[in-house]
């Protein structure tokens, strides 16, 4: 048996407000209620709003680490993903959100890091330093991870280049690669629109995928990001 140690909050002694953008957060007991109620308000809005329909479900990992990765056409995309994971892994899911949209203001920093659970990704500054520290608490935790390795919100709903963030991420590593594919997001709440329809999402789970053999380096992260959005692709319904 391990000697016990004493490992405090990485996030102790932060300001609120650096503490809400911090990749270092971690949840408390207020966090973890509030997202209890959050979490029964989606999954009702979703299926009565959205006629929600998952497919796949038996490809979820049962633990961490491992990164979910799909299609990104809507702001409703990270909470659908959300909401199909079981309740009890709530705090240990962190959908990896646009900094300049989600945490901006006190008030929306605290939406998207008490109740969504949302680290945030400054699209236009996120340097290695930053990806490195997310590889690091994705294994060394263990956690999981919602990413858009798009980037940004498809404009069309078309299907967008990976990015090489995603394999800078995990190349290397033992964390899954799940691949989804989420539709009628874009018709339902497209960008530019202030409110979302009531169109039906359908979200297709696929087999999870494991980069552990191949190289951390810039060949290797190119190669995860075309297997990938590959991946996203094939869960697309046909036309």
């Amino acid at each position: 048996m391990e000697d016990w140690k004493y490992d405090p909050a990485h996030d102790l002694g932060l300001p609120m407000k650096q503490r809400l953008r911090s990749l270092k957060r971690e949840s408390g007991l207020i966090e973890s209620i509030a997202r209890l109620g959050w979490r029964a308000f989606i999954r009702t809005y979703l299926t009565l709003w959205h006629r929600l329909s998952v497919t796949g479900r038996e490809h979820l990992p049962a633990e961490p680490p491992f990164v979910l990765i799909c299609n990104h056409t809507s702001h409703l995309d990270a909470i659908t993903l959300a909401a199909a994971m079981p309740a009890s892994m709530r705090d240990r899911v962190l959908p990896l959100a646009a900094g300049d949209t989600f945490f901006e203001t006190p008030l929306l920093s605290a939406f998207a890091a008490g109740l969504m659970n949302a680290l945030p990704m400054w699209r236009h500054n996120c340097g290695r330093h930053a990806l490195k520290e997310l590889r690091e608490r994705l294994i060394e935790e263990p956690c999981g991870y919602i990413l858009f390795p798009e980037g940004t919100r498809s404009r069309d709903g078309t299907l967008l280049p990976f990015k090489p963030g995603l394999g800078m991420i995990v190349a290397g590593t033992a964390a899954k690669v799940v691949p989804c594919h989420l539709g009628g997001a874009h018709r339902a709440w497209p960008p530019g629109k202030r409110m979302p329809r009531p169109y039906k999402l359908r979200l297709r789970i696929g087999e999870p995928m494991l980069f552990d053999s191949v190289e951390n380096r810039r060949e290797g992260w190119e190669q995860i990001a075309t297997q990938a959005r590959a991946a996203v692709e094939s869960l697309a319904p046909k036309a």
